[in-house]
């Protein structure tokens, strides 16, 4: 591969051993039907299988392929991060290796560049996935979009064309967590969505679990939001306008002789109910005071093992 491309494609890789060649011929096939000059950017994200030796047959047979393997897995969207940084083409595609994004819906989004738009983000048109999974979907960006103040649409991931500028703005944001969807919707430009075919998945299942759904919206949350900071300090607010209605309440009554013995109950729930807010807000204050342990330490949010190019 020499020079610069017209289109970079940058694919992270986990466990994809059975899709990766049919990935890479159908995306030659699209490039060569489309007459630009491409390089496809596939990042082996610490698989367990035979994924970097699909990527190494692979980028024998096609110098267009680029290969970059991971010292272990540090997750999908700093694989991403990875590619990014050496993709070298005017407009750059993201895409996932698992086949769900078509790769021949590229030239549709292409085409929308014309119009003189900065990202053209793919929406998932008829999603090809289970209810409880679209659910939790739709939960997960509803989430992600109050506490970011982004708009965050569950039928949109990462498959997109995205102009060199969107991403070089991308790589700029020394965000010690990488969560791309959140990231290009923060640094703004002119961006479309248009409907695309959503693919079924050839074999297994998502990586993603719910488990590892749940921490990746707390990364997210503290990382790109100080909502709750700002909750606690209302709730904190609320509970002492109470706390002095219900003491005012109790003063009163007492005057009146309204009270002759005070209540154990009352004073037991009062405690273990302030009690558990204000352990709540010191571990609200702890995740914070942890992502900013994380980011004096300056490590790197991701190491480089081996590159094919």
């Amino acid at each position: 591969m020499v020079g610069k491309k017209e289109i970079s494609v940058v694919v992270p890789v986990y466990q994809a051993e059975n899709t990766l060649t049919e990935l890479s011929v159908r995306l030659d096939a699209v490039f060569t039907k489309m007459e630009v000059s491409y390089e496809l950017i596939l990042v082996d994200d610490g698989s367990t299988d035979d994924s970097w030796g699909q990527i190494c047959t692979a980028h024998g047979k096609n110098r267009n392929i680029v290969g970059i393997r991971l010292s272990r897995n540090f997750g999908q969207h700093y694989a991403i991060h990875a590619g990014l940084e050496k993709a070298t083409g005017n407009w750059i595609v993201v895409m996932d290796c698992d086949l769900q994004d078509i790769p021949e819906e590229i030239p549709k989004l292409h085409q929308k560049t014309a119009e003189g738009y900065d990202m053209v983000l793919a929406r998932r048109s008829s999603r090809k996935d289970g209810f409880f999974k679209k659910m939790c979907s739709r939960s997960f960006y509803r989430l992600l979009s109050y506490f970011t103040n982004t708009e965050q649409d569950s039928s949109i991931a990462n498959f997109g064309m995205y102009d060199r500028d969107v991403i070089r703005s991308v790589l700029k944001m020394g965000d010690h967590v990488k969560v791309f969807p959140i990231m290009v919707q923060w640094v703004g430009f002119k961006k479309v969505a248009i409907d695309v075919n959503h693919g079924s998945r050839k074999e297994g299942k998502s990586t993603y679990t719910i488990g590892k759904l749940i921490g990746l919206a707390f990364n997210i949350i503290v990382t790109f939001s100080n909502k709750p900071l700002k909750i606690t300090i209302t709730l904190g607010l609320f509970i002492s306008v109470v706390s002095m209605l219900v003491g005012l309440f109790y003063l009163i009554r007492y005057l009146y002789g309204g009270i002759s013995v005070q209540g154990y109950t009352s004073l037991i729930l009062s405690i273990w109910f302030l009690s558990g807010i204000i352990v709540f807000s010191i571990g609200v204050l702890g995740l914070y005071l942890g992502k900013i342990f994380d980011k004096v330490k300056s490590r790197p949010t991701y190491i480089v093992k081996e590159t094919l190019e």
